[in-house]
């Protein structure tokens, strides 16, 4: 199927009823990216996977992944990601060190959003450390596609938040990189209530503990950046209120600009609500 100039700069449905059927058979057959949520929630994980294993090779694998996808009834959104990633993590680790690498590439740099997704989750979670998996994944977090980068962060989210020291001297650095997408992943990846995770329990009393990161931040010149401060700070303020204004106080009188002004008001919206 021909794929038009027109058809690559849609702006997307609002609702999944609506996405024209060429493009939701071009999304699901890997052929394009998905433009917003609504066409990325809408992918059948089944029907591309049912396209992609072949095209690198793994057609004999096809059977196996897609009984486990039916078994879990897994078959769209996040569920389908992590279970596929997983599973094809599991396939990989039975095939030669050349073909994991070639799937691997051709994974990481597919024209599909979704393939992309399910190559941030096959990252030999289990057996890498946390610097392996934090250098596997940083490709994806600096991906152009905002579902590639949010994958990524929560695909490595449990890890960090069991070696948290660690995470935060290893994020601390991303957080001076010069890529947007790489500083913002150093705090949404840490968020003490992120969205679709498990919570910090630790963040959640100690949020001292992400200084390093967030002081780094605290006037950042991206909005994407800036978004992600305010929310890990909105955060941290439903248990510990006090410290959040104390420190936006603190970044108020020290960083007089446009974009810690942002933050803090994105910060305390919880804070200055419940006041009213």
């Amino acid at each position: 199927m021909p794929i038009s100039e027109e058809m690559i700069n849609r702006k997307g449905a609002r609702k999944g009823t609506d996405i024209p059927h060429d493009v939701l058979t071009l999304l699901n057959q890997g052929e394009i990216e998905s433009v917003n949520l609504t066409e990325w929630l809408a992918v059948n994980h089944m029907t591309l996977i049912q396209h992609v294993l072949p095209s690198v090779g793994l057609e004999h694998r096809l059977d196996d992944v897609s009984s486990e996808i039916t078994k879990q009834k897994a078959e769209s959104g996040m569920k389908a990601i992590r279970l596929i990633g997983q599973l094809l993590d599991d396939v990989l680790h039975e095939e030669n060190e050349e073909k994991q690498a070639e799937v691997l590439l051709a994974f990481a740099h597919h024209i599909s959003d979704s393939v992309r997704c399910w190559a941030a989750y096959m990252n030999k979670q289990s057996s890498s450390t946390l610097e392996e998996k934090l250098a596997y994944i940083q490709p994806f977090a600096a991906d152009h596609h905002f579902g590639v980068r949010e994958i990524a962060w929560m695909s490595v989210r449990e890890s960090l938040s069991l070696q948290l020291d660690q995470s935060i001297e290893h994020l601390t650095e991303w957080a001076k990189s010069e890529d947007e997408n790489i500083r913002r992943f150093s705090v949404e990846s840490l968020r003490p209530r992120g969205v679709w995770t498990k919570h910090i329990e630790l963040l959640k009393q100690e949020p001292e503990r992400a200084l390093p990161i967030l002081n780094l931040l605290k006037s950042d010149p991206s909005i994407y950046v800036q978004d992600s401060v305010g929310n890990w700070l909105n955060d941290a303020s439903k248990t510990q209120p006090n410290w959040v204004t104390n420190l936006c106080d603190q970044w108020s009188k020290n960083s007089d600009t446009k974009a810690t002004s942002r933050i803090v008001k994105k910060a305390k919206r919880t804070i200055v609500k419940g006041n009213l």
